[in-house]
């Protein structure tokens, strides 16, 4: 018993509970009072049911914690499998909502696959990094795990959720990081996703990062075949982007992209910057500590569209302020270390992949997530782990911080010779 209570971390455990608690308080904010009579919808059972889906997180919680870590390991790619075959019935006779072909009915009651399959790739990750013999880090297993990834991430593209779908892709870097591939490496793959979005921003900035980093790459290792690697990938994936941008995308797409530079702008102030200008106007209004709960005038004037998924900081910034929001980014800083620092206890690749990913993933959601909310990133359609509105995705994040907190409860029962 006395092990049971060492080994619990109670800092995790009450990070969780204040994000689970403030995003009730931020949806019931965006769906009660003013706000609901001016939604075009009855947005008040959301807070019903993001209470019932707290509870049933709890509960999981709770049931996970009680798993010995021998069948988190050989539930991994079952579960994998699993997800990805729910996967490809979401999109074969899926129902579309938001336009994203994702979701699966059982009566009134849908589940969101791609929620559910960031479970199930993260644990198959970890499962073949832990299945890996001790520093044998070398092409053809990076292609596996990045193979791996790439399954369910290109199954949610045909579903047509890209942010979802930019979560997985985004996994990649992290897996190979906490796989032990070379720094090196590491770096060019993640160089070219930099030179996107700079191409984005500014097309010129972006093929002086290409040399910059270049550069830097050769100085660092020497090596003519990896600077020449690295011109290829920052400089090509530059001019692929400024192609896409000028030649392939449609009118509506190439806005949505480009929006993201100046909301503002008279070109997409009144329709694909909407979202974001009323976002920044809802944040910065909120001052210091904000203009209290029920009382944000963006908030509850229904003026920040999807505001209890997508835009929920805006809620937070306005009616909480500046202090508020350094609270709930605050108690994100404490999970994700707490949660780097049980993967560093438990010692063992199979926990620590596991650690690593979810935190990779919670990063992911946070970065785009609160990016869109503030005109950083495009608007791509990404819930705030634990705060957004959305059962499947509140579940699959509880499940996943969950495991890692049952992983590191039993971190002695692993085995020495566990690779």
């Amino acid at each position: 018993m006395r092990t049971w209570y060492r080994n619990l971390d109670a800092i995790s455990i009450l990070a969780w509970i204040g994000l689970v608690l403030a995003g009730l308080v931020a949806i019931y904010s965006a769906t009660h009072g003013p706000a609901a009579e001016v939604s075009a919808f009855e947005p008040e059972d959301n807070f019903a049911k993001q209470l019932l889906w707290s509870g049933i997180s709890v509960f999981g919680v709770l049931v996970a914690l009680t798993l010995p870590v021998r069948f988190f390991q050989l539930a991994a790619f079952p579960v994998y499998v699993i997800t990805t075959i729910l996967l490809v019935v979401a999109l074969l006779i899926g129902r579309e909502v938001n336009g994203a072909k994702s979701w699966i009915y059982f009566g009134n009651t849908g589940i969101q696959v791609s929620e559910l399959a960031k479970v199930g790739t993260v644990m198959a990750v970890a499962q073949l990094v832990g299945i890996r013999r001790p520093k044998t880090m070398d092409l053809k297993f990076a292609f596996m795990l990045v193979a791996l990834i790439l399954l369910p991430a290109a199954l949610i593209v045909m579903q047509n959720d890209t942010g979802t779908a930019l979560v997985f892709f985004g996994l990649i870097p992290v897996a190979l990081f906490w796989s032990g591939i070379e720094l090196n490496l590491l770096l060019i793959m993640i160089a070219p996703a930099f030179a996107g979005y700079l191409a984005v921003v500014s097309e010129p900035v972006a093929f002086v990062f290409a040399v910059l980093f270049t550069a830097f790459i050769w100085w660092r290792t020497r090596d003519k075949r990896i600077a020449v690697v690295s011109v290829l990938l920052t400089a090509g994936v530059t001019a692929i982007t400024k192609f896409a941008i000028t030649k392939v995308l449609s009118g509506y797409q190439l806005a949505r992209v480009l929006s993201f530079t100046d909301p503002g702008a008279e070109e997409f102030r009144q329709n694909v910057g909407f979202h974001q200008v009323n976002s920044m106007a809802a944040i910065g209004s909120g001052g210091l500590a904000g203009k209290g709960f029920l009382e944000g005038t963006q908030t509850q004037g229904g003026f920040v569209m999807e505001q209890s998924t997508d835009f929920i900081f805006s809620v937070i910034g306005e009616e909480f302020g500046f202090i508020g929001s350094l609270v709930v980014l605050g108690l994100f800083a404490v999970l994700l270390i707490r949660l780097l620092t049980l993967g560093s206890n438990i010692k063992h690749p199979f926990g620590m992949m596991m650690a690593g990913g979810v935190t990779g993933v919670y990063l992911i959601h946070i970065f785009i997530n609160i990016g869109m909310a503030t005109s950083l990133l495009p608007v791509v359609g990404i819930p705030l782990p634990f705060i957004s509105y959305g059962g499947s995705a509140l579940l699959a994040n509880s499940a996943l911080f969950a495991i890692v907190l049952s992983l590191h409860l039993r971190r002695d029962d692993f085995s020495i010779y566990g690779y």
